[in-house]
């Protein structure tokens, strides 16, 4: 399955040159965790973050999903198909609009989703209780940046 990601705006792609040397070392290190937290999934990428958000946000409907995660609705749509094949997802109509359908977990995938992050967050407790109490004080505010930057436009 291929998702679309939406481009971002020309201005955000030239970064000034002396942050670039960081930027791409940032950008590597997270693929790098990305892809070793990957081995601990349960669900591909996009399917783990879409049960993410509707257990911390509650049921959302297609759109919303597509906007948040930043992909196409007949990306998302896809995703949502094949959550909803393994029981992970239910369909109802919205209240609201009865031509919108909204999405949300179910009892399995509450349960499928709290045993991944458990798998996830026990991998990488056990890789950081192997640093310094130093080495954690820096990582906690490294944690803290990256989350602004995660933040920012």
């Amino acid at each position: 399955m291929s998702i679309e990601l939406e481009s971002p705006p020309k201005s955000e792609l030239a970064p000034p040159p002396a942050e670039l040397p960081l930027a791409t070392d940032l950008r590597n290190v997270i693929g790098r965790m990305i892809r070793r937290l990957r081995v601990q999934y349960r669900f591909p990428l996009t399917q783990a973050a879409v049960l993410g958000r509707l257990d911390r946000d509650g049921p959302q409907c297609i759109g919303e999903l597509a906007t948040a995660e930043r992909v196409r609705p007949q990306s998302m749509s896809q995703v949502l198909a094949e959550l909803e094949a393994e029981n992970m997802i239910a369909r109802s109509p919205d209240e609201a609009d009865g031509r919108r359908t909204r999405i949300a977990l179910t009892p399995e995938g509450r349960t499928a989703l709290t045993e991944d992050r458990a798998r996830r967050d026990g991998w990488l407790a056990q890789a950081i209780a192997e640093f310094t109490p130093s080495e954690r004080e820096t990582l906690a505010e490294a944690v803290d940046l990256l989350r602004r930057l995660s933040d920012h436009g």
